[in-house]
């Protein structure tokens, strides 16, 4: 007589032989796509566009006025200002041209000792960030591209609404309504290169993706009535501006080859980015270039995987401003020539927070530089510097 199984132990049985079915089936897959190299992704093409109103001299002018009856603070900001190594900045808001007018633009909206709360600044947002994004997406002259475009991805730290600008860039360029859309918000300085980051994962899972970035910044709308030169820096700095790419699996233009994250320890309060009842509050310490020198000092062999200084034939670092381009270029002995294309994006548009490091990289690629290794990096709330290696296609 044959032994029976009880009804119990033959289920658990079943349940058995079925999961290792399973898993075995799972590992093969898993084991063939280990041994398959993974998509390079690449930045095909930039454009660029910044609003119509230089406002440097004005924004610098209204800041002066502000410290009147403190000749220390006022001689201190003159210094900064002559120091800051930026000619231009652009706007959104035109400025007053009433010589002593006690407002800094020509509307009204920035009146002394009456800025305007959040809300109103949010409906400036609102106003101006669609016309100015769809200006850079049309330089990059997609055509009949735009049919193809499949994931749209948005970074800002300056402005939100819903429905928002993606969907407004879909309804404006074009764009199939299919598109995925994702919004990188209140990142800071940093988030064009955590979207990079994204759409090179985008194209590696999909190799047939292309992926719209489109980086716009309105920094301009979040000036502070203060007399604190720490956050009177929004007015010697800061500048709107908006960078547009393509990412695909196509190889032409600039590859990611590695991303890199570096937080430095003990530096949470440097930079500090809030929502406040009269727009967005930023505390941007005087400690930021030197916490960036040490960081880089540290951790500059692991944001290189290994390689020397000397083997990265261009550097596409966001300049924060020209103290943070001077403690980059100090902590990796790198030759004055180095950041020329940073400093050069500093002097004509400021710092335009996650637009600026995208400027930088169109500038390298506008001067004809290819097959050559290169490392990216912006700095941000964290303290974090984000890292990118990449090559320039031949």
């Amino acid at each position: 007589m044959g032994l029976v199984a009880p009804a119990g132990m033959i289920s658990i049985g079943r349940c058995l032989l079925l999961w290792g079915a399973s898993a075995i089936a799972a590992a093969a897959p898993r084991s063939r796509m280990e041994n398959c190299p993974l998509q390079t992704a690449y930045i095909n093409r930039v454009a660029t566009a910044v609003p119509p109103h230089d406002v440097h001299d004005a924004f610098r002018r209204f800041g002066q006025s502000l410290l009147d009856g403190d000749r220390r603070n006022s001689r201190l900001f003159q210094r900064m200002a002559d120091r800051s190594g930026i000619e231009h900045r652009y706007s959104c808001l035109a400025p007053s041209e009433l010589s002593g007018d006690d407002r800094i633009n020509a509307k009204g909206f920035y009146p002394r000792g009456d800025f305007p709360d959040t809300a109103a600044r949010m409906r400036q947002f609102e106003q101006h960030a669609p016309a100015l994004a769809q200006a850079a997406v049309e330089r990059l002259q997609l055509g009949a591209e735009c049919d193809r475009i499949t994931h749209l991805l948005i970074t800002s730290c300056t402005g939100f609404s819903a429905p928002g600008l993606d969907l407004e860039l879909i309804e404006r360029c074009g764009l199939p309504s299919t598109v995925e859309r994702t919004a990188i918000g209140f990142m800071g300085c940093y988030a064009a290169i955590n979207a990079l980051k994204l759409a090179r994962h985008i194209v590696r899972s999909e190799a047939s993706a292309r992926v719209l970035i489109v980086n716009l910044e309105l920094c301009t709308l979040h000036l502070q009535d203060t007399t604190d030169l720490e956050q009177m820096l929004s007015f010697l700095l800061f500048g709107d501006g908006c960078a547009a790419c393509i990412v695909s699996a196509d190889p032409v233009g600039v590859a990611l080859d590695r991303f890199h994250a570096v937080l430095v320890p003990s530096t949470r309060e440097l930079i500090t980015w809030n929502i406040g009842e009269a727009g967005f509050d930023m505390v941007l310490s005087g400690g930021v270039p030197a916490a960036i020198h040490d960081g880089l000092r540290e951790h500059g062999n692991e944001i290189l995987a290994g390689a020397p200084v000397a083997s990265i034939n261009l550097w596409a670092v966001h300049p924060g401003g020209r103290t943070v381009l001077d403690a980059v270029e100090r902590a990796l002995d790198l030759a004055p020539a180095a950041l020329a294309s940073s400093r050069d994006i500093l002097r004509r548009y400021g710092n335009m927070s996650s637009a600026t490091v995208m400027f930088v990289i169109d500038n390298l690629l506008r001067s004809g530089a290819r097959g050559r290794t290169g490392c990216a990096m912006s700095f941000g709330p964290g303290l974090i510097a984000e890292t990118l290696l990449f090559r320039t296609a031949a």
